[in-house]
């Protein structure tokens, strides 16, 4: 195994970090922008207003997106063990 295969099964894992978060990452970003704005328009100054609903738009869109991401993790796996033989040498 050389520095280069090293630096390549890293980066992939990283990207695919990104990948798998970025959904309900974003998604809580989101809901925590609007419920932000709410509570600035009305004055309301409740702490677990936007704790709530982040919670339940990040499950869904897990939720819903669970089927692609199973399939992006499955297929990082076989590229990954693909490359086994080549690190192995």
């Amino acid at each position: 195994m050389n520095q280069a295969d090293i630096i390549y099964i890293s980066r992939e894992a990283l990207m695919m970090v990104i990948i798998l978060a970025g959904p309900g990452l974003g998604m809580a970003m989101l809901v925590g922008l609007l419920v932000g704005i709410f509570q600035a328009t009305t004055q309301i100054q409740e702490q677990t207003l936007a704790f709530v609903p982040k919670i339940i738009a990040v499950f869904v869109t897990l939720l819903i997106l669970v089927s692609w991401l199973m399939t992006v993790i499955i297929e990082f796996t076989y590229r990954v063990y693909e490359h086994i033989p080549q690190i192995v040498r």
